[in-house]
């Protein structure tokens, strides 16, 4: 299965949103833009002007306040025209035409003066915070995305809570092609948000999913998939993290049946064959309830009991119906000859879960582990757990779940069952 494509790092449309919008913020925060005024902000706005400069420029902020943006580019340059100008005429002109630009679209207009604006040395702490932002949103509409993560980091050095540049910084990151700094900055915000008891954004867990792909760390991509079930447990994340688990290397085929519980409780039944073979494998393992159950679903979905395997899949239902029937009885008998065996003790008390007598089956399993001597003991832990769980007790479970360390893949899936 190929890895996903994560909406964030690939939807340029909401970084050119986030993009357009810090600029235009920025521009008028420089200017003290609202409620029909247009101020300019810096204090070298005190000093002395000369008319020739001043006139052009209070006619260029006239024409912003109307909307006129290309226009007041065009008296701003007749500003420029002066000879001799002052710093602070330059400074003013710059500041003005930041704002016009960014509002008429003219991107390369607007980085020079928001570039020469900075180079002044005359900006506030503020104001530098400020032309940051709107570089990096202007760096991203020239698809310069190297020059927009760094603007971009800048302005979040003086204000970290800004969101929008976060999003925007690793957007950047991820469009510049440095995937490695994408993925940093994602994993800050998903360890921030884990801090504080929030669920991490999913399209940062996508960029971390997406990410480790890319590279030969399977863990990585795995445990970014883990993440996202537990937070986000859509279809196609659990069907994507249990083909990989099950394809590990050293993964046990006999946890086949144990793997379809998984597929089973989080609704990843790719089909009726699927059903099928799920329930022929507790039948068996003595799993007479479990199969009927699996039937029962399968036949109420529509997933089984239509087109030319129908009568071949009513005799399944017909069987496993008729093995449920027997179950109280045999198991009863299973259990007076296997009390010695604790491997027989944890088949039949998981089986009796099966049938719905959870404290009987789950009080059978734990006798046989403390027997010892099993074949499995991780197994035998597992199917606690998935007892536990029957029974409505997902703190029980995930104790036992904690208590499995099978390297055979046992240890994955009850960690995978804890995200349930």
């Amino acid at each position: 299965m190929r890895p996903m494509r994560p909406s964030f790092p690939l939807n340029p449309g909401r970084a050119l949103r986030v993009a357009a919008c810090a600029a235009v913020a920025a521009a008028a925060a420089l200017l003290q833009v609202g409620e029909g005024r247009v101020t300019l902000a810096a204090a070298v706005a005190q000093e002395a002007i000369r008319a020739e400069v001043g006139k052009p420029l209070a006619a260029a902020r006239d024409l912003f306040k109307q909307g006129k943006y290309k226009e007041a580019l065009t008296r701003l340059r007749e500003a420029e025209a002066v000879p001799n100008r002052t710093a602070n005429e330059n400074f003013l002109i710059e500041q003005m035409r930041l704002a016009a630009a960014v509002q008429a679209g003219e991107t390369d207009q607007a980085i020079k003066a928001a570039n020469a604006l900075l180079a002044t040395g005359k900006t506030t702490e503020a104001e530098r915070a400020r032309i940051s932002s709107a570089l990096a949103g202007l760096y991203y509409r020239n698809r310069d995305y190297a020059n927009a993560a760094k603007y971009a980091d800048m302005a979040l050095k003086a204000n970290p809570g800004d969101s929008a540049m976060r999003a925007l910084l690793i957007q950047s990151h991820w469009s510049a092609g440095d995937l490695q700094a994408a993925a940093r900055e994602a994993a800050l915000d998903v360890q921030a948000a884990e801090k504080a008891g929030r669920a991490p954004a999913e399209d940062r867990l996508q960029l971390l999913a997406n990410v480790a792909s890319k590279g030969t760390d399977r863990n990585a991509y795995v445990s970014a998939l883990e993440k996202l079930v537990a937070y986000y447990p859509k279809r196609e994340y659990w069907v994507d993290l249990l083909r990989r688990i099950e394809s590990k290397p050293g993964f046990s085929n006999r946890l086949t049946l144990d793997v379809m519980r998984l597929r089973l409780a989080t609704k990843t039944i790719a089909s009726g064959n699927d059903y099928s073979e799920m329930a022929q494998l507790a039948l068996q393992q003595g799993q007479a309830g479990e199969a009927k159950r699996i039937l029962d679903e399968a036949f109420a979905s529509g997933a089984l009991g239509k087109g030319a395997d129908a009568e071949r899949q009513q005799r399944l239902l017909a069987l496993a119906t008729q093995r449920a029937n027997d179950a109280p009885r045999d198991l009863a008998t299973a259990e007076a000859e296997g009390s010695a065996d604790g491997n027989a003790m944890v088949r039949i008390g998981l089986a009796y879960t099966g049938l719905g007598q959870y404290d009987k089956g789950i009080a059978l399993i734990q006798q046989g582990i403390a027997k010892g001597g099993l074949k499995n003991s991780d197994d035998a832990r597992l199917h606690l757990g998935i007892a536990y769980l029957r029974a409505g007790n997902k703190a029980k479970a995930n104790e036992a779940f904690r208590g499995v360390k099978g390297t055979d893949g046992t240890a994955d899936l009850a960690r995978l069952w804890t995200r349930v």
